[in-house]
């Protein structure tokens, strides 16, 4: 796959991305089909596909259970070859989502992924939101923590993974990156595809497929219509799901 830039940043990333909420947690989700977590040699098979096909981008977060843990062990000897998306701001305990967006959590959120990735550098960090985008954004001042560690070379662009409009258009305002809900069934947040079109920032996709929903044939011609998407997140354990999703968008883009 080719590679575009992510927003003014100088990070290029493929047009689509692994989700890997499956690779470290499989309750208190809204899948449409329960699974179980894949085994070591699977995860790596999984990440061998991708980076085979020119997938190039991983999402992952601390709320994802043993999902950066496992990453980071089955990167040893490949970190150089992918892009890192994570998050700060939630955490899942005892099958419980915990909030946290207050400048000592945040920080120390990326102290801890950058130890489970087992990496020095996180490329994009983003504020997993409870569904109060405003509240986090100018109560909690994140967006000044994470430009923070910006500067201090621990992250290389940061925003928000929003719930609302209201929070997209903000983070589209003040951050590097926003990742929005978007695909057929469910088209709210394309005024803030459109906003980050006109400031030129990166935009990534969760949720491309509802959940189960929808199919990659049904869903990402929809989104690659919106100029402004960067990159869609496809969350699968499966290879081939994984490509098909490649090889529409190669259709589609190239």
């Amino acid at each position: 796959m080719s590679r575009a830039c992510l927003g003014q940043t100088n990070i290029q990333v493929s047009p689509i991305g692994l989700g890997t909420v499956k690779f470290g947690r499989n309750t208190g989700l809204k899948y449409h089909t329960t699974f179980s977590l894949p085994s070591d040699a699977e995860i790596r098979k999984l990440l061998h596909v991708a980076r085979d096909a020119g997938v190039n981008l991983l999402d992952t977060a601390p709320a994802y259970g043993l999902s950066e843990a496992r990453l980071g062990k089955a990167l040893k000897g490949e970190r150089q070859h992918f892009v890192i998306s994570t998050k700060a701001g939630e955490q899942f305990i005892n099958d419980v989502s915990h909030f946290d967006f207050t400048e000592k959590a945040v920080i120390k959120s990326v102290e801890n992924s950058l130890r489970a990735l087992q990496t020095d550098y996180i490329d994009v960090l983003l504020i997993h939101s409870n569904g109060d985008d405003e509240k986090i954004i100018h109560e909690f001042n994140v967006f000044a923590t994470l430009n923070q560690l910006k500067q201090a070379g621990k992250i290389r662009s940061f925003g928000m993974s929003t719930k609302t409009v209201a929070g997209g258009k903000l983070t589209v305002e003040q951050a590097d990156v926003v990742m929005v809900t978007y695909h057929p069934l469910y088209t709210e947040e394309a005024v803030v595809l459109e906003y980050a079109a006109q400031l030129k920032k990166g935009v990534l996709i969760k949720k491309a497929l509802g959940s189960g929903a929808l199919s990659a044939t049904d869903s990402l011609p929809f989104i690659f219509k919106q100029p402004a998407v960067s990159s869609v997140i496809i969350g699968t354990l499966n290879t081939d799901h994984l490509l098909e999703a490649v090889k529409i968008a190669n259709k589609l883009l190239y």
